[in-house]
């Protein structure tokens, strides 16, 4: 499945629903670092069939950035059970990536 973008109005019901760990990558078009690990996070969403891969714009989704702290992007906040789970601030590569649903 393609990385997919959530908003407030997609997000909540969405990581309720999940039935497999989800990775959402906090970003911003203007964000270098954020470009950097899209690839990455397509390649994930294309090889791993039990993780799902979201982004969530933070200057569309302020509310929702705010409301996980995110202060810093890239974020990447990983979920389990609908709840946040672990979390990684700046440029990562496909390995630490995944061990935040590990």
């Amino acid at each position: 499945m393609p990385v997919q973008d959530l908003d407030k109005n997609n997000f909540a019901e969405t990581v309720q629903s999940a039935k497999n760990p989800i990775i959402v990558d906090f970003y911003a078009d203007w964000c270098a670092p954020c470009k950097m690990i899209a690839p990455v996070m397509d390649q994930i969403s294309k090889e791993r069939a039990d993780v799902d891969v979201y982004r969530v714009d933070v200057d569309k989704n302020p509310e929702i950035a705010a409301h996980f702290g995110i202060m810093n992007i890239p974020t990447i906040i990983s979920f389990k059970d609908s709840a946040p789970y672990k979390k990684a601030v700046g440029a990562q590569g496909m390995a630490s990536i995944l061990k935040l649903v590990e």
